[in-house]
């Protein structure tokens, strides 16, 4: 049968390159949320910058043993995505299931609420399929390389399709869901970015291998292309697309050899931003720059990138340990890293899921970590804000102030920003000049429409809640209003 004679072979091709190249190198389809910046002019060029910054690492961690490896049967295990939600994480993977149809390269999930034990799918399995071959079209047989964010409530599915053999014929394709476990096919089924076929090389896998994160109010999608023209002989290369419509078919953004310019999602492809396969990536708030994870001798190495993929900031990081394929990073839903929360000025926690064992082809997740240090983002007035996000701090006036969305939020009783907060952390002196968006004084008024309630504060925009008890807590009462008037204020942050 093909999914278990030919397909496992066709992974092990991939999986070989993917070795090669890497240890010779370094549905309906939802907008973004409104409110969200969005900035489509790229700064101009700036002088020579300085050279890469150091970064100290230390916690170096490692799960005991392996954390995922399918349900029974399962003959591999790889291209891991990880989302940090609440007190748990969830991750998506590439497996092959016999009860799942149509044979071929299906979609698991499962979750834990510790990295370093093992993940269960929501059914009590080792890992239960929630997406699999269309049965027709470009992903009619294979859906594998999984990348999940969640951006305004939906989560947005980015995967690599495939009919059967490949022929350069790999493309991404996307999926929306509500949940996480149930997907709906957006852009009609059909593939959103395909093979630029700028060069047919040997390896003919084609687009694929997928991974997004959202940022300034638009989706950046980072993929293999063996035919792109900047793709290393091998066909290793990694590509970068941006877009405010998660689907990318419109306002896409194409990165070249002198930054981002407008363009489209089948080509060419003139510059990659590092020689690798299989890569994950996230923007670090702390560091005001992208992450990109991809494997090297000795374990995997994080490079590090500006907003434009412009300059590269820092100095190259190795997360040590065996691997195989891989890896999956740790991060919250817009596919940014999740900070400290201990010490989110000085401090970057790193968390991944990768291979380690081929036999087949590459299969045993085992979880490995570390903490970046030195990062003093805090003492950066361009990354405080951003550092801080979701954290309080006491203010200099006897009450707290409440980090959200780049705005200061400053709130009279110490009990709501407890609730609203990750933590209140000491004092930081920094934060004392950025400006106060808006007060929150006990007995703010509140406003409810349906089961939606917030409250309208000095700066006139609504700042809306799901916390019941938050009213009560701040002695505030929500008056009702329409649908209409409600949809009428400017919104603040989500609190």
């Amino acid at each position: 049968m093909l999914s278990r004679v030919r397909r496992p072979r066709l992974a092990v091709v991939l999986a070989l390159l993917v070795v090669a190249g890497c240890t010779t190198g370094t549905g309906v389809v939802e907008p973004p949320p409104s409110g969200e910046r969005v900035t489509t002019t790229p700064p101009a060029v700036q002088p020579r910058p300085a050279a890469p910054a150091p970064l100290g690492t230390d916690r170096g961690r490692q799960s005991k043993g392996v954390v995922a490896a399918g349900s029974a049967g399962a003959p591999y295990n790889y291209a891991p995505t990880l989302l940090r939600e609440g007190g748990k994480y969830r991750m998506w993977w590439c497996s092959q299931l016999g009860s799942a149809a149509p044979p071929g390269d299906d979609l698991l999930l499962a979750e834990t609420t510790d990295l370093a034990k093992p993940f269960r799918g929501p059914d009590g399995s080792g890992g239960q399929a929630v997406f699999s071959g269309s049965r027709t079209g470009f992903d009619g047989m294979h859906t594998c390389d999984p990348s999940v964010i969640r951006v305004g409530g939906i989560y947005y599915l980015y995967y690599t399709g495939a009919a059967g053999d490949h022929a350069h014929g790999n493309a991404i394709g996307l999926a929306t869901s509500t949940d996480g476990k149930r997907w709906t096919r957006a852009n009609g089924g059909r593939p959103i970015v395909t093979s630029a076929r700028d060069e047919l090389r040997d390896n003919a896998y084609g687009a694929g291998q997928p991974a997004a994160v959202f940022l300034d109010g638009r989706f950046h999608l980072m993929f293999t292309d063996t035919t792109g023209r900047a793709a290393g002989w091998n066909g290793a290369g990694q590509f970068v697309l941006r877009s405010s419509d998660p689907a990318f078919r419109s306002g896409v953004e194409v990165l070249g050899p002198d930054g981002f310019v407008p363009g489209g999602t089948g080509g060419p492809r003139l510059r990659s931003v590092v020689d690798a396969f299989s890569v994950d990536f996230m923007w670090v708030d702390a560091l005001a720059a992208f992450a990109i994870a991809h494997e090297t001798d000795g374990g995997t190495t994080l490079t590090f990138w500006d907003r434009e993929f412009r300059t590269q900031p820092y100095d190259p990081v190795l997360v040590p340990g065996p691997w195989a394929e891989g890896p999956g990073l740790v991060r919250n839903g817009s596919g940014h890293a999740v900070p400290s929360r201990t010490d989110p000025c000085d401090r970057v926690p790193v968390d991944l899921v990768r291979a380690t064992r081929v036999e087949a082809a590459p299969t045993d997740l085992a979880h490995f970590g570390l903490d970046l240090t030195d990062t003093a983002a805090c003492d950066d007035p361009a990354r405080i804000l951003a550092a801080l996000d979701g954290f309080a701090v006491p203010s200099p006036r006897r009450t707290v102030d409440v980090i959200r969305d780049g705005r200061v939020l400053r709130v009279e009783r110490r009990s709501v920003a407890e609730r609203i907060s990750y933590r209140v952390l000491p004092r930081v002196p920094g934060l004392d000049a950025v400006p106060v968006a808006a007060h929150l004084p006990a007995g703010a008024p509140a406003v409810r429409a349906g089961s939606r309630v917030g409250f309208v504060l000095d700066d006139g925009r609504l700042w809306t809640i799901t916390d019941p008890v938050l009213l009560a807590v701040n002695g505030s009462r929500a008056t009702e209003i329409s649908q209409a008037e409600w949809d009428a204020y400017p919104r603040g942050a989500h609190l």
